[in-house]
This record gives structure tokens, C-alpha cells and sequence, in this order.
């Protein structure tokens, strides 16, 4: 050891002397707590004058405070004749506030000081302090007794283990006389008397000797006391160990038995007294049985006793009774729903054969359409309807079958699949079930969940539906299960034959107008505590925020635009305002620019543009087909991200529009040799297919060939063939939808599908001219317009 320091040194211990003010708040320890330097320790905070002192601390004194020792432990509020003279000048490096109203610190001991005077003993204790330092060589007797104390206080810590392998690598890393000496003393378990001792010895060889001596004695004591624990443990003999441990076990067995009997007792009464199927009260008694056999304590024991409970607790006949007024259920779902004629009339339908049947089979009903259009809330209206209890699964990226079936109990955490789970807890066999998402199913190793449906949504067979874990079967005939989807073409086959499609198509702006003036706005008014009084919104205003604020199918967007508007509305009434009167003048005070103020449907007509509609699972949209001729070779570029029905619909119109052109006008041919043709269908990073463009796409090439433009005022749907038939395609609709809510004025459609102009609303009708077409020249003398 070196006791020199260099100039750098010299002057970091006189910043660090600087750095400690004269005067400093304090706070009195008890509990045989003293602060020691070069040591960190916890402590609690409770009383009014340490709080304060800590508060004064961290406001003014950059986290320091004078810590000095009570003399007597005892006292809650102690004087200054109660406390010692000499303490510990330490930093606060980390607190926490807890539920009691007291502070835990954690504090850095870093010098020794005295009190000179005090300030303040009033409010908190505030003195003006001294440091304390004294000077010393490193001689080679300090060196040794260094070495010495270091290893006793490594014995002293094998002998107690009590701290940990921390304590002795941190002596380990040093061997200066202050951290080590201050370091042992600031663990050791010492009265208070000698830990102030300890602190008040300023010369770290003194400090050292009596440590020494303290280490010494606490080691002989540990070693004795190990001897005789030693020699305790010998005497016990072997058979008087194994005596007791015997009556031991004895006592234990007898206790446990008598709880088991109980349990056991208390399960047979249950089995007996319920009003099980006779086939599961076969099963109860026969698992009860095996039960009895068992280790009350064995793995397999708690896999029996938790099937029996299952088994005892499932609602094998309570059912509610079905409430059938048809007149009250037409009521409730024209409150709860606006339009959807068709989905209400069926489940009229459906509740009327309920009434006159006794003996009915429960359909299984599938509502598809977009996102928000009120599928699953259809639902819980079926079971507000029927008085029924209302449960919903979700299947959306199901891929495991034990979801539907149940693990078998062999594996560990064995339980049933979710359809049981959700009638334990509905607690009654004739819920309403809304399995939603049935689309979005997925297979994996694991199984088809979709597979498994089939029994659960087949009225033939889910009277005696078996779930793996059960092993018995449960009767579902009389679950109303009801499913939904965005679309039909995922679903299998095999398990759409099994349900009852009801097509819920979007909502007509006049609709969506209806539907948030009388269901969404209301309930936002009362989510967001405002009232009619508060806010008028005016309808032609709420007719701009359904056109140039949403484009949707449903109103799920609707409602959250809706719910913005609320929200700016309820800043504006708290801070002050009275009445909120939205117009169209302000709607974008409000809502900021809208984001569909701009049609999709082309500004004039354009020669090579064609207007599509498509179907998507989201609603219908329009989209516009280009054709630019260019020079070349007769080579087709079709750009777009087009799926591989479009382009084999790009070949067969390109084919298509050579034989027409040779009819119109064969000066033309040549281009199809000496030029490329390049189609391109915009927002090219959005997937596109279908069969539907057929029409769309011969259009758009006709005219590029010809020179005429399209009639922007016109969308257009249809397969094509090689012939030039126009075949009928799917989503009418939706199409129709899509095409009202761009401002199309005319549409042309396959003459086929003139049947699902039923369907569509009057409004709609009355607005847009409807082309029925069967060729694709009727097409081209419709919208192709003369120079």
C-alpha cells in the first residue's frame, strides 16, 4: 500500500470536503441502526421530523443528510440530549414511496462527522456538523492485521451463512483500512453501544483490533454451538427416530382419512341428489369408485377428482324456458337493428316454428357480410328474443381440433373444448352460441377444428355430441348456434352444406343516416355524458360525415368517427360552451379534412379507362382498368398485382378484342403485331383477382384500339368468354353499393344476373340506370362514346 497522494487526488478530497455543506438535516436511527461510511444500507422512514428532513434533503441539499443514532430505541420522540454526538453524513441514491404513508431509502454512507451547533429541533432536527478524518501511515502492522480480519470475517461468514458469496467478494476487491474496517462494522450483529463505538473511532487500526476481537469471540461462539448441535444429533438413536417418525406418519394418515371419507361422502350425495342422465350417474359412481381405490394425494387422483366435478356441474337438463311472442320479438329487433329485412324475417321465421312445433330442429343459421354490419349483435338479439342465456367463440386462427373436441385426459392439463367450457358457465343446455369468424379457421398438425364442427352444427348427429375429455355424450340439439363470416369461399365445403346462408350486404348512405341518428348517436351521447339538450348535429351534416368521412360497408368506422366528433364536442361543453350545433359549415372545425371528399370515379371521360366494380370482403369498391398501346411486337405487359384469374381474363379479352377490331375495322390488325399492349389496373400494391373483369378489361382495350373514350359516368362488371359472352358473377350488391357511393349515374351487369336486382334498395334504383347486357358488343355501344 501506498499512503502518497498525487496532486488529482488531493484535490478530489478537497472538492468532496467542499462538497459537504456545514448544515444538514437529520435524521435519528433506531432500531440499532447506524449509518456507516463506505457502506450502503435500507432503512424506513416514518416519523414527521424524518420526512420532513428528507423532503428539506432532496429540495436543498442534493440528497444529503446527517444520520446520527438514538441512545434509547425506545423513544418516538426523541430531544438533542437523546442522541449521539457523532454520525454518518450519507446520500439518499434511491426511495420509494409505500401504501403506509412511509418512505424506504436507500442510502450511501461517506464520512464520519460531529455536531457543533444546533439549528432547528422544532419542525425536523437540523445541525451544523463537522467532518471527521485523522490522518495515518500504512505500516506493515496494519498491513497484517488487514490481512488478519479479512480472514476471520471470511469464517465468520462460512460459519453463520447468512450473507452472501456478494459480502466476501467486495473485501476481496480492496484492501484499504477505512472500506474494510467500516464495511465489517456495518454487518456485524452488534449492540448499539458497540457499533457507536465503533463509528466514533476515528484511526481504522483501532477500528480493526476491536473488529478483531469482536470476529474472535463470534467464531468461538459459532464453533461451540456447531459441536453441540453435533452431538445432539448423534444421541437420537436410530430407533427412537424411526418410532416417531412411524407414530408421526401414524397421526397424519388418520387425519387426512377422515377429510377424504368426508369428501368422498359429500361427492355420492351430490351424484345421488342431482338430476343426472342415468348413463353420466353410471359414469359419476363408476369414476367415484376408482377414486375410493386411490392415494387421496396421487396425480391421477386429482385427474378423476376434477372430471367428476366437471361431470357433476355440467347442465345436463336445465334449460331456460323459451319466450315466443313473435309480435315482442319483432319489436326488439327493430329496435336493435335498422333494415336488414331479409336476417329478421328468418329468424321470425325461425321462432315461429319454434311456437307451433314441439319438437322443432334448431337451424343453423350463417350471416355473412362485411365487417360491421351487425352480424354477431344479430345474435344476442335472437337471444334477447328467446329469453335465452347469450354465449360467443371467437374461431378466427383456430387451428388446434382439441378447441372444438377437448383434450383426451391422458395428457397433462387435460379440459374440455371451448363449446362445453362456455355451457358450464352459461350453466344451462339451450344457449344461444354465436361461433364467430368461421372463415378464419386454419389446419395445422394439431388437427381441422373445421372438421370438428361438423358434428357440433349438424342437427342429425350433435344430439349425442362426444367431447374427448368427457368421453360421454352431451346433447347440443338444443344449443341455437349461429355462425358468421366475411366470406363463404374459405369455409369447407362439407361444413357450409351444414348451415342456413344469409347474405347481410352493406348499408346505403340513406341507411347508415337512419342507423346513426337512432342507434349510434344516442349511445354515444350517453358513453361520452352529454345529452340532446347539449349537441344538435344537423342531418345534412351527418349525411357529410357518412360520405366524406367513411366508406365502409357496415358502420364500425361510421361509429368511431361518430365517437371522435363526441369527443371533441365533450372538450369544447367542459370548457365552458353550453350547446354544440354541428353543421356542415363546421365539420371540419371538428373532424379535420375528410379523406373521401375526392370521388374514385374518373373526372371526364378517358380513351383506354374503363370503370370496374369489385366485390370485396369488405363491401364493393370501383377501380379503373388502363390500356396504353405502345410500339413493339404484339407482347402483353399486365402490371397491377392481378391475380391469376385476371390475367388468364387479360389474354382471353386481348384474344377477344383482335376478332372484334377484325369486325370494325380491319385497318387495325396490323397493331396487333407491330404494337405492345400494357394493362395496368392502379394501386398496384393491393392484391387484385376475380373473375368479374372480363368486361372491364375488353372495354378498356377496345377503346385504346379505336381511339374513343369510355363514359366515365359508367361501371361495369362481367365474365367474359371467347365468344363474347357476357356470364353472370357474384356480389351484385355489394357492386351496386360501391358504385352509388362513387356517384356512378350508370352500370352495366350481366343479363343473368338481373334476378339480384331484388335485392338492391329503391333508393339505389331510382339513382342509377341499370344496362343488362348478354354480349360485349351490347358493352361497347353503351359505353364507348363517339368523338
Amino acid at each position: 500500500m501506498d499512503n502518497k497522494k498525487s496532486a488529482i487526488d488531493r484535490f478530489i478530497d478537497q472538492s468532496f470536503k467542499e462538497s459537504i455543506p456545514e448544515e444538514l438535516p437529520v435524521i435519528a436511527t433506531r432500531a440499532k441502526l447506524v449509518i456507516f461510511p463506505n457502506s450502503i444500507l435500507p432503512m424506513l422512514i416514518g416519523r414527521k421530523k424524518s420526512i420532513k428532513a428528507l423532503e428539506e434533503s432532496l429540495e436543498k441539499y442534493n440528497n444529503l443528510l446527517f444520520f446520527v443514532s438514538q441512545k434509547d430505541i425506545e423513544l418516538e420522540n426523541p430531544t438533542i440530549e437523546d442522541l449521539y454526538k457523532v454520525g454518518t453524513v450519507g446520500r439518499v441514491v434511491q426511495i420509494a414511496k409505500l401504501p403506509d404513508g412511509e418512505y424506504k431509502i436507500l442510502v450511501e454512507g461517506l464520512k464520519r462527522a460531529e455536531v457543533k451547533k444546533v439549528i432547528e429541533e422544532k419542525d425536523m432536527f437540523k445541525f451544523k456538523i463537522f467532518p471527521l478524518e485523522r490522518k495515518y501511515k500504512i505500516t506493515k502492522v496494519l498491513e497484517a492485521l488487514v490481512r488478519k480480519v479479512k480472514g476471520l470475517f471470511e469464517k465468520y461468514i462460512g460459519l453463520t451463512k447468512k450473507f452472501p458469496q456478494e459480502a466476501i467478494m467486495v473485501l476481496e476487491d480492496t484492501n484499504d483500512p477505512e472500506v474494510i474496517s467500516d464495511l465489517i462494522a456495518s454487518v456485524l450483529p452488534l449492540e448499539l453501544e458497540e457499533k457507536q463505538e465503533l463509528l466514533e473511532e476515528l484511526h481504522p487500526k483501532k477500528r480493526l483490533e476491536l473488529e478483531l476481537e469482536i470476529l474472535t469471540r463470534e467464531i468461538e461462539l459459532l464453533e461451540i454451538e456447531e459441536v453441540l448441535e453435533s452431538k445432539v444429533r448423534e444421541k437420537i438413536e436410530k430407533g427412537q427416530k424411526e418410532f416417531y417418525l412411524r407414530e408421526k406418519l401414524k397421526a397424519i394418515q388418520e387425519e387426512l382419512s377422515g377429510e377424504v371419507d368426508e369428501e368422498m361422502k359429500e361427492i355420492k350425495e351430490k351424484i345421488e341428489n342431482s338430476d343426472l342422465p342415468d348413463y353420466v350417474k353410471e359414469k359419476a359412481k363408476h369414476e367415484l369408485s376408482r377414486l375410493e381405490k386411490m392415494s387421496p394425494y396421487s396425480p391421477e387422483a386429482n385427474v378423476v377428482r376434477t372430471y367428476i366435478d366437471w361431470i357433476i356441474n355440467l347442465p345436463w337438463n336445465r334449460k331456460t324456458t323459451d319466450r315466443l311472442n313473435i309480435k315482442d320479438a319483432e319489436k326488439l329487433l327493430n329496435k336493435n337493428h335498422y333494415g336488414l329485412k331479409e336476417p329478421k324475417e328468418r329468424i321470425l321465421e325461425f321462432l315461429a316454428v319454434r311456437r307451433l312445433s314441439d319438437k322443432p330442429k334448431s337451424p343453423i343459421l350463417c350471416f355473412v357480410g362485411a365487417p360491421g354490419v351487425g352480424k354477431t349483435s344479430l345474435g344476442k338479439s335472437v337471444a334477447e328474443a328467446l329469453g335465452r342465456k347469450f354465449g360467443r367463440i371467437s374461431l378466427g386462427g383456430m387451428r388446434d381440433e382439441a378447441e372444438i373436441r377437448g383434450h383426451r385426459r391422458t395428457y397433462v392439463g387435460a379440459m374440455p373444448g371451448r363449446i362445453i367450457q362456455l355451457i358450464k358457465r352459461l350453466n344451462v343446455k339451450n344457449p344461444v352460441i354465436v361461433l364467430d369468424e368461421i372463415d378464419k379457421m386454419g389446419i395445422s398438425y394439431q388437427g381441422d377444428p373445421a372438421a370438428a364442427l361438423l358434428e357440433v352444427l349438424d342437427p342429425e348427429q350433435n344430439n349425442s355430441f362426444i367431447d374427448h375429455y368427457l368421453e360421454i355424450p352431451f346433447d347440443l340439439s338444443e344449443v341455437i348456434f349461429i355462425t358468421t363470416a366475411n366470406v363463404l369461399h374459405t369455409i369447407p365445403t362439407a361444413l357450409r352444406d351444414r348451415m342456413e346462408i344469409i347474405q347481410i350486404p352493406g348499408y346505403t348512405d340513406a341507411e347508415k343516416y337512419y342507423i346513426a341518428k337512432d342507434y349510434i348517436i344516442p349511445k354515444l351521447l350517453e358513453e361520452h355524458g352529454l345529452n340532446k339538450t347539449q349537441v344538435k348535429i344537423n342531418k345534412s351534416a351527418l349525411q357529410k360525415i357518412i360520405s366524406e368521412y367513411t366508406r365502409e360497408a357496415g358502420v364500425r368506422s361510421l361509429e368511431r368517427i361518430l365517437a371522435k366528433l363526441m369527443r371533441k364536442i365533450a372538450l369544447k361543453i367542459a370548457e365552458g360552451e353550453e350547446k354544440i350545433n354541428v353543421k356542415v359549415s363546421n365539420v371540419r372545425d371538428f373532424l379535420g379534412t375528410p379523406p373521401y371528399f375526392r370521388s374514385d370515379k374518373l373526372e371526364k371521360p378517358e380513351i383506354g379507362v374503363a370503370t370496374g366494380m369489385a366485390w370485396t370482403a369488405y363491401g364493393g369498391e370501383i377501380l379503373q382498368v388502363e390500356t396504353l398501346i405502345t410500339s413493339g411486337k404484339g407482347k402483353i405487359i399486365i402490371t397491377g398485382k392481378l391475380g391469376d384469374v385476371m390475367k388468364e381474363s387479360a389474354q382471353i379479352a386481348l384474344t377477344l378484342s383482335k376478332s372484334l377490331i377484325e369486325e370494325m375495322d380491319e385497318s387495325l390488325i396490323e397493331k396487333f403485331s407491330n404494337c405492345n399492349f400494357h394493362i395496368h389496373v392502379p394501386e398496384g400494391a393491393v392484391p387484385k383477382d376475380g373473375p368479374s373483369a372480363g368486361v372491364t378489361l375488353t372495354t378498356s382495350i377496345v377503346s385504346s384500339l379505336l381511339k374513343k373514350p369510355i363514359n366515365n359516368e359508367i361501371a361495369m362488371t362481367g365474365e367474359i368468354t371467347l365468344m363474347g359472352k357476357v356470364l353472370p358473377v357474384g356480389g351484385i350488391k355489394e357492386k351496386l353499393l360501391s358504385a352509388y357511393r362513387s356517384g356512378i349515374k350508370e352500370v352495366i351487369i350481366p343479363k343473368d344476373n338481373e334476378k339480384d336486382l331484388e335485392k338492391i334498395p329503391e333508393e339505389i334504383l331510382k339513382k342509377i340506370k341499370v344496362h343488362k347486357v348478354s354480349n360485349i358488343k351490347e358493352v361497347l355501344k353503351i359505353a364507348l362514346l363517339e368523338e
